[in-house]
């Protein structure tokens, strides 16, 4: 329950519109794509840095927690109000505030879609690298909070590479501005990329301003088939010792590959047990070498057959409609996006094959090899009880797979609610406190999206 005097105080600064206490306004702000529900108490629709300011100042002296929250896309429970408190959804300030292609620059607010900043760019030759398969309804404030990837973040890396300032609002309610609007600067610490990923736990952002890439001349793909698992570990690792870096290097093992061919009957062969979807970019007259080597690193014992696909469009559709069909497929998945380095992905999946069996779990993986990104997905029945410890001690022993293999538990989603007992396996207790002194410093009331990331 909110203070009466708090409401009051916002009742007399916000439209009822923008100010939601009743339970069933509230609703749609309980869940994200963790599928776990914990309704706030009450959810505001702020319009301008001046009002977040303003929530959150009144939040602090009531030591209310306050959620801020995107579209609600994230998968790992980062928008979650799991002590009450209010929603802060930031999807109302949509405003791109420049566009500036000299400086190669967009300047946007945090409720602005992925996609619309891509549209806004495109006409002037330039691209957001991030690309999320959200991408076209998250928007660019929850792809700086988890520091969002996607497929081509092999070659033009995470959120965190393309953002070169921040407006943001501590949880003492007070304006900070990090960052600046050049590619170079040095000048104090570099506190935007301490916000970039964390998931809106030390301040919420109001303004980021975004750094443009060209778009390149020429895209083309690869799709190469293999007979195992092992022949396809071994070329990804072959691809990317190239000095010719791919855009994309997706892989799809046997489960993803059965359950595209149920949605798409005819166009997968029947032999194919493992896969690659490999994209290559740049100038026109770079790529025929770029393929012929690409080409060249896929022939392992257990390649089938590879070949250029100049239009990649129904893979990449099939591909990112895995996620979806897993959901329609399974009661239940427990879906993981780890991180090991790239010669060590043989290693990890053959680790993986020999988990699930010994767990007796059926298990699908795919992900962005390029970048040892793995989306690890256990899928269970969550009302057989057996089977949902069985899951979590086999997720237990893949997370200490990861770390011995000199990896990290998320390479995308964030930690959110649903990683944050693991942490520990990664960051060392001295680290973990010097991190919780941090959140001090920007909230020292614990306000922010109270509960995430770190253990209890």
């Amino acid at each position: 329950m909110l203070p009466v005097n708090l409401i009051t105080e916002l009742q007399q600064a916000f439209p009822s519109d923008r100010f939601y206490t009743d339970p069933v306004d509230c609703y749609s702000y309980a869940y994200d794509n963790s599928r776990k529900i914990f309704p706030p108490d009450a959810v505001l629709f702020p319009l301008t840095t001046q009002e977040v300011c303003h929530i959150i100042s009144l939040c602090n002296r009531y030591h209310v927690p306050i959620i801020p929250r995107g579209r609600g896309t994230g998968t790992a429970g980062g928008s979650l109000p799991e002590f009450g408190g209010i929603a802060l959804s930031m999807e109302r300030m949509l405003n791109i505030i420049s566009v500036d292609p000299a400086n190669r620059v967009i300047v946007a607010e945090p409720g602005v879609l992925n996609q619309t900043v891509q549209d806004a760019a495109k006409p002037h030759g330039f691209f957001w690298p991030p690309d999320p398969s959200s991408a076209h309804f998250s928007s660019i404030g929850g792809n700086i909070a988890t520091s969002a990837g996607g497929p081509h973040a092999v070659k033009y890396g995470t959120t965190r590479e393309h953002v070169l300032g921040l407006k943001a609002v501590t949880g003492t309610g007070d304006l900070i501005t990090t960052g600046c609007y050049t590619t170079k600067g040095v000048v104090g610490y570099d506190l935007t990329r301490l916000l970039i990923g964390s998931e809106g736990t030390l301040a919420v952002i109001t303004e980021a301003t975004l750094k443009l890439t060209a778009l390149p001349v020429t895209v083309t793909g690869i799709t190469a088939h293999f007979s195992d698992l092992s022949s396809c570990t071994k070329a990804i690792v072959n691809v990317m010792a190239l000095p010719q870096l791919p855009s994309a290097l997706e892989f799809l093992d046997a489960g993803s590959l059965n359950l595209i061919r149920g949605r798409y009957p005819d166009m997968l062969p029947l032999n194919t047990h493992a896969m690659l979807m490999i994209e290559v970019d740049g100038f026109s007259e770079d790529i025929t070498s770029s393929i012929a080597a690409t080409l060249d690193a896929c022939h392992t014992d257990g390649l089938i057959h590879a070949q250029q696909a100049n239009d990649t469009t129904a893979l990449w559709q099939a591909r990112k409609a895995l996620s979806p069909l897993l959901k329609e497929i399974a009661p239940k998945k427990i879906n993981e996006d780890v991180v090991v380095p790239v010669d060590t992905l043989p290693q990890f999946l053959k680790g993986l094959t020999s988990l699930s069996a010994h767990y007796n779990l059926h298990n699908v993986n795919f992900g962005h090899a390029g970048n040892g990104n793995i989306h690890v997905n256990l899928l269970i029945n969550p009302d057989d009880v057996e089977e949902v410890a069985r899951a979590e001690r086999c997720l237990d022993e893949i997370f200490d797979l990861v770390i011995k293999l000199r990896g990290t538990l998320s390479g995308e989603h964030g930690i959110g609610s649903e990683k944050r007992a693991f942490v520990s396996k990664e960051i060392d207790s001295v680290t973990l406190n010097l991190m919780r002194n941090i959140k001090k410093l920007f909230d020292p009331n614990d306000i922010l999206n109270p509960g995430k990331l770190f253990p209890p």
